[in-house]
């Protein structure tokens, strides 16, 4: 919408079989979630021409509302349902159904800065399903081979086809994986900038192409943030409790550990700064956390400037 224009909040509530909205203090209903229901109601959208859509992040479901509501050329916010419930408490307001909620959003789409949606990249898009998948498969494989160690004679065998099984289908996706991106031309080349870095392998690089668009565009201090490795000050008067790391992308947090680890091993660079971090007398953990750190500020640099070149 035009800059000087003021936008038009509504609400939306998005669940697997219904969506609830509210438009206006008087204007307020709900449709079920399907294809004919979507299209009539984003007609109704288009006609208020400063429409923009709150709305909750809700499992998943909130996909494919948002990829058409996009797709029109409709201003959305996707927010975070725990900060959603905040703002209610913060008024007050205890009672939580899909109509209040749908309330709810409306007025917090007016009372605080919101970030506007991006349609998905395509590719990243189906890499981001394709990790979640593999993400999936290995926890299931975790599971059975921690059952296997507690499993008699009859359930040992069952276990370990169970096993095999799972690690085929884990080399199946990872194969697939490594397939989309030698097939994106963008997603190939960024790939092997970042593991360029001593350190980030294949599953850290299609992780972060995944799941942080915002590589290479924002700065550092920004990306640490959206990848949950930032430290929060909690003081208050003359107390000074120690910082923690809080929030972010967990899906990539998870990752960007273990590589951190192996990074604090076998990065000449970064190996020399976890010891001398150690030498001072940090807890490793919040020496691994500041591998993290270095190796964000790092990926970023590579994406954000190409001249760039690692020591």
């Amino acid at each position: 919408m035009p800059a000087n224009a003021i936008p038009h909040y509504v609400g939306l509530d998005i669940a697997k079989d219904q969506l609830d909205y509210c438009m206006s203090d008087t204007a307020e209903g709900s449709f079920p979630n399907t294809a004919a229901a979507r299209a009539n109601f984003i007609e109704q959208l288009l006609l208020l021409r400063t429409a923009r859509i709150v709305c909750e992040a809700s499992g998943g479901y909130e996909k494919i509302v948002v990829a058409e509501l996009l797709g029109a050329g409709l201003e959305v916010c996707v927010v975070q349902p725990g900060r959603v419930r905040a703002f209610a408490y913060a008024e007050g307001l205890l009672a939580k159904t899909d109509r209040i909620d749908a309330r709810l959003l409306r007025r917090y789409g007016e009372k605080i800065t919101l970030r506007l949606a991006v349609p998905a990249d395509p590719s990243a898009t189906v890499l981001r399903e394709l990790l979640e998948h593999r993400r999936q498969l290995t926890t299931q494989l975790s599971e059975v081979e921690g059952r296997r160690a507690l499993a008699g004679p009859t359930l040992g065998p069952l276990l370990q086809r169970q096993k095999t099984f799972l690690q085929e289908q884990i080399a199946a996706v990872e194969a697939m994986i490594r397939a989309h991106i030698d097939h994106d031309p963008d997603l190939r080349a960024k790939s092997a900038r970042l593991q360029q870095i001593k350190g980030v392998g294949p599953v850290l690089s299609a992780t972060v192409l995944a799941y942080v668009p915002e590589l290479g565009q924002i700065e550092d201090a920004q990306l640490s943030a959206l990848m949950g490795v930032a430290p929060y000050p909690k003081d208050s008067g003359t107390t000074h409790a120690p910082r923690h790391i809080r929030g972010g992308r967990s899906q990539v947090r998870h990752v960007l550990y273990m590589a951190a680890v192996a990074t604090a091993r076998c990065n000449p660079i970064l190996a020399a700064f976890y010891q001398r971090l150690r030498a001072h007398g940090k807890p490793a953990k919040v020496c691994l956390v500041a591998v993290m750190r270095k190796l964000v500020c790092l990926m970023n640099r590579l994406i954000q400037n190409p001249d760039f070149a690692l020591a």
